[in-house]
């Protein structure tokens, strides 16, 4: 339960006067992602993004070529629009010192004749602009009566909007929002506090919606400091107290005899590399252990993590146990079967797949062996964790492309165990060691970062589409060579049916260059004709493979060497950098290249020139995140990762190795957060929405 003392702020945003169903409805969409209901809360935590200095104060002789000003001034004759043109209305004002110009658009005489009475002294405060000798001021942002002026903000803040809702009402909610935030007990340490400076939370809050003095534009002030470092432990508290609670369940030792193992690395085409070999070591050893493993593994494109985790599985059937392993597509799993298949013929090993195809007595079959132990890893989709899937003895959950799953879904997999199982979740987008602390602080880490030997560096362009013909007969040669190639169309934002369009025109356009070479595969195509074209495509029948991007090429394909993105200055660098990574894997030399539409935008350059820099995803990522920010990071991944609401990870990262130490000490002394200060904290667990840490120290 929500502790009584912050209920006010968890109130709807509606009950501000002022602030109906429509508006409430616009700051929804604005401060909440998930669709749910604005809150003051929610208000406290939208940060202005810039101020507005009205302070200076001027008469009409003195005005300024440009910026915001305030003066008094008499109202004086009213110029309407001509009917019918979409000129402004325009109304004279003057003082004793000289004459300017109100105008105003799409305005309606009645009301300009009521707020601007002719004769009248206003207060008038706005951006100043110059039409030849004469100064006006385009809908000002105050028209105040003069014994009106302590209604208008001396230092204003500016907030982030959405169409339709204007910065006054999010001064008018965060003013209420303020009211209603109760004095809190201090939750930071108070020398810690002290040796950085910061104000108390209240303090830091009331600064930021009303400033007193002008700060530039995304500056981390003292008060922002504080207020992220308050964001970041939550988080912190919250994954360090959910890492507890897993390890809390009895693990049990999967140590393996080693011999299927040495089956498995005896029949491999190429020796493990010295990174894989590594991260094995360290799997295997928490496996042994007698606590829970809960282990990421990041490893770049074609790095051979899918060889780790099967070694890893390996070790858990030694043992006597099952694996499942959890991947985010149908074509994904498939490929997956057929790989590993050939890596266990004649081991002994037995898989089985289960996907949303399996259907009726095939499925009853395939569930009936694994109750019976006659499976030992099931790879598949999130069929996985369906009601009626059940294991003889789980003992490991892989999960490949971690991303994709959210934390639900990891714990949904993990109770199909009868006991305590391990975990390994991989990734091949290389994450920032900033937000793999920030979003996986509750694992350990392995890295893979060298490739197997063999691999092929891939030349990257990036040419305009103006030059598709080049294109074309380029792909023309290598195509007539015996080369495989991939063209994946651009994202298109509107809808996946847009997309769809996109791809279907492109294709149209290659199967007439290439007639009868060129396959098309795409998210609304059926399993079998997936399976077909990817079939004719591995085969050689098909040269050439159309992809739309709402499908995972994550197709191993060795004999594919070319690799064409059209448009892609709209893809982020991860997307990019995990599309190449589909070439390169085979012997022939390799490229890929990045069309793009003029004119290009400063981030898209930089992006197709650090793609054409470097191979290596660990500086993509960090590359990415510098570009991107990391809220738009994790914003693209899915549900089960924090979006934070004031912390910035560009800026606020150094923050995070204390933001480390300090939940650590904290649950050390404090493990169930009974103590003064442990009480504190979850209040700052609740404020941030971290509740279901709160739901763990009540179930012991």
């Amino acid at each position: 339960m929500r502790p009584e003392i912050l209920t006010p702020l968890f109130a709807d945003v509606a009950i501000v006067k002022g602030i109906g169903e429509k508006l409430a409805k616009l700051m929804a969409k604005l401060l909440r992602g998930d669709g749910g209901v604005a809150r003051l809360v929610d208000v406290l935590f939208h940060l202005p993004t810039q101020v507005i200095d009205r302070r200076f104060r001027c008469t009409i002789s003195q005005l300024p070529v440009s910026g915001v000003v305030t003066l008094e001034v008499t109202i004086g004759k009213h110029h309407p629009a001509p009917q019918g043109t979409r000129l402004p209305y325009k109304i004279d004002a003057f003082d004793e010192t000289g004459h300017m110009v109100l105008s105003f658009f799409s305005a309606y005489a009645d009301h300009m004749a009521r707020n601007y009475p002719p004769g009248e002294r206003r207060l008038i405060s706005g951006e100043i602009s110059w039409y030849g000798v004469e100064p006006q001021i385009s809908h000002p942002d105050y028209v105040l009566r003069v014994d009106d002026a302590a209604k208008m903000p001396s230092i204003e803040p500016v907030y982030a909007l959405t169409a339709g809702l204007s910065s006054k009402i999010l001064q008018k909610a965060a003013a209420v929002a303020l009211e209603k935030l109760p004095a809190l007990a201090e939750w930071q340490d108070a020398a810690w506090l002290q040796k950085q400076a910061w104000p108390d939370f209240a303090a830091a809050l009331h600064g930021e919606h009303r400033p007193t003095e002008v700060t530039p534009l995304g500056t981390r002030n003292l008060r922002r400091k504080r207020l992220a470092y308050d964001e970041l432990l939550a988080n912190q508290l919250a994954l360090s107290l959910v890492r507890a609670q897993m390890k809390r369940a009895a693990g049990r030792r999967l140590s393996g005899t080693g011999a299927l193992r040495a089956k498995l690395v005896a029949r491999l085409p190429y020796s493990l590399t010295g990174a894989q070999s590594g991260a094995l070591a360290e799997i295997v050893a928490d496996m042994a252990a007698d606590t829970r493993m809960i282990r990421l593994l990041q490893g770049d494109v074609g790095s051979g993590k899918t060889v780790v985790a099967l070694l890893a599985l390996a070790a858990a059937v030694e043992s006597g146990a099952q694996g499942a392993f959890m991947v985010p597509t149908e074509i994904l799993a498939r490929q997956h079967l057929a790989t590993l298949s050939k890596l266990v013929s004649g081991s002994g090993l037995r898989l089985g797949i289960l996907t949303s195809r399996e259907k009726g007595k095939a499925r009853e079959e395939l569930l009936q062996r694994l109750a019976d132990g006659a499976i030992d890893v099931l790879i598949g989709t999130h069929a996985l964790f369906q009601e009626g899937v059940q294991f003889r003895d789980l003992g490991l959950v892989v999960i490949d492309e971690q991303h994709r799953f959210g934390v639900h879904q990891r714990l949904a997999l993990q109770a199909k165990a009868k006991h305590a199982t391990d975990l390994l979740v991989m990734t091949a987008t290389p994450i920032p060691r900033t937000l793999a602390l920030t979003v996986y602080g509750d694992m350990d880490v392995s890295k893979i970062t060298e490739k197997p030997a063999g691999r092929q560096p891939i030349d990257t362009r990036v040419m305009p589409i103006s030059r598709m013909d080049d294109v074309i007969h380029g792909l023309q040669r290598s195509l007539a060579l015996g080369a495989r190639a991939y063209w994946v169309c651009p994202l298109v934002e509107e809808s996946e049916l847009v997309d769809l369009a996109a791809a279907e025109h492109r294709f149209s356009a290659l199967d007439a260059q290439f007639p009868g070479k060129v396959g098309l595969i795409h998210g609304r195509l059926k399993g079998p004709a997936k399976d077909a074209v990817m079939a004719a495509f591995q085969s050689g029948a098909l040269l050439l493979l159309v992809a739309t991007t709402v499908i995972e090429v994550g197709v191993d394909v060795p004999e594919a060497s070319i690799m064409v993105i059209e448009n892609a200055e709209r893809f982020g660098l991860a997307q990019l950098h995990q599309l190449r990574g589909r070439v390169g894997r085979g012997n022939a030399k390799s490229s890929c290249l990045l069309l793009y539409q003029d004119p290009l935008g400063e981030t898209a350059k930089a992006r197709l020139s650090i793609m054409r820099e470097s191979e290596d995803g660990f500086r993509i990522a960090e590359e990415d995140m510098r570009l991107r920010g990391a809220g738009e990071m994790l914003g693209t991944l899915q549900a089960g990762l924090p979006l934070f609401k004031i912390a910035d990870l560009t800026v606020d990262g150094e923050l995070l190795a204390a933001v480390r130490d300090d939940a650590m000490l904290i649950l050390n002394r404090d493990p169930s957060l009974t103590s003064a200060r442990g009480q504190a904290l979850r209040h700052l667990l609740y404020l941030f929405e971290r509740d279901e840490a709160i739901k763990l120290l009540a179930s012991g």
